[in-house]
């Protein structure tokens, strides 16, 4: 029978990246959407005819046992009380990123998760961005050598700032690109190399008329020396790589974005044939200055997110991504922001 799932919130995130990809997995079914908004309630409707859509999140605390899971991508300063009222009312939760505004936010739902004895997963999609995949095959195989420096970009060209939460200066809404792409980035890093325990930050506003941080660059140094350097900007006119690994005896590059997100905005899901595929003058290279050659680039698969929390939730494995990860991202971010106040 599959899992019964409850998402809390049809924005973006929701209508265009949760929705499609627990309708992707035999083993869960999407139960229920929550939405205060007209129009998102009749999108939702016509796209998932036979799922409940629910005008507010207090309605699904009034029958928890109607559901199996449930999923928070409401706007940030929201995933920590409702994470806190599906924990007492008997429900694990999927949290979108960022999991709070503070690491003493995230650690307090920790350990109220810990007491109710259910988890609460992050959703941290980019470990499953097909040149992310790529990267962690080259690393964890060795193909590379030593890795000595992890360059990690996500850059856009938005000169324009677009009024919302995310360029709100109010802590709780936890505004700006380092909570928005950093959390990404950051937590790539930590997937590779593990928690760093040096940080240095270079964070500024650059766009006319914006309030939070726009144009960010973090070093990381994690144990044995290896260094992650992470870029990430709303103000970049030209992008640089993606990545770009160096190591002792090769070094990995590859441009562009992941697939993915512009498929789901386009309606595709991973049911469809070819999905999260890279065309072959995509892939990144992999050599030194006298030899090299193309690297095929893993396919994409943020379904497997999913997937792994249906496991999880027949209880066969762990969840695909764990509380402390996201709490150590957030100490990061912290981090970050004290270092580059002081500079």
């Amino acid at each position: 029978m599959a899992a019964r799932v409850a998402l809390v919130g049809f924005g973006t995130g929701g209508a265009v990246f949760h929705a499609p990809l627990i309708a992707s997995i035999p083993g869960l079914r999407l139960e229920a959407v929550v939405t205060g908004n007209p129009e998102r309630a009749e999108a939702a409707r016509r796209r998932y005819p036979g799922t409940r859509v629910l005008d507010s999140a207090d309605r699904l605390w009034e029958t928890p046992e109607d559901y199996d899971l449930v999923v928070i991508t409401a706007p940030n300063r929201h995933h920590v009380p409702l994470a806190r009222t599906a924990l007492t009312s008997g429900l694990p939760v999927v949290l979108d990123k960022p999991v709070a505004a503070s690491a003493d936010e995230a650690r307090s739902l920790a350990a109220l998760a810990a007491v109710r004895g259910l988890p609460v997963i992050p959703f941290h999609n980019r470990r499953w961005d097909g040149d992310f995949r790529t990267v962690r095959r080259l690393v964890e195989g060795g193909g590379l050598g030593t890795v000595l420096r992890f360059e990690s970009r996500f850059e856009r060209w938005r000169p324009e700032v677009r009024p919302g939460w995310k360029e709100s200066t109010d802590p709780l809404d936890a505004g700006g690109i380092l909570f928005d792409l950093g959390t990404h980035l950051i937590d790539q890093a930590i997937t590779l190399f593990g928690r760093p325990h040096r940080v240095y930050a270079e964070i500024d506003t650059r766009r006319p008329g914006a309030a939070v941080p726009d144009d960010v660059f973090l070093a990381l140094t994690h144990d044995g020396g290896v260094r992650s350097h992470l870029w990430m900007s709303a103000t970049a006119a030209q992008f640089g790589p993606r990545f770009r690994v160096l190591g002792s005896s090769a070094a990995y590059t590859v441009s562009g974005m992941d697939v993915q997100e512009q498929a789901l905005r386009e309606g595709r899901t991973p049911m469809d044939a070819g999905w999260g595929r890279f065309p072959s003058e995509a892939y990144g290279r992999v050599g030194t200055p006298s030899a090299g050659r193309l690297e095929p680039t893993e396919p994409g698969a943020y379904q497997e997110f999913y997937a792994g929390v249906a496991r999880m939730l027949r209880g066969e494995t762990p969840p695909p991504v764990d509380l402390a990860d996201a709490i150590a991202g957030l100490e990061v971010i912290e981090a970050a922001t004290r270092g580059a106040a002081v500079q």
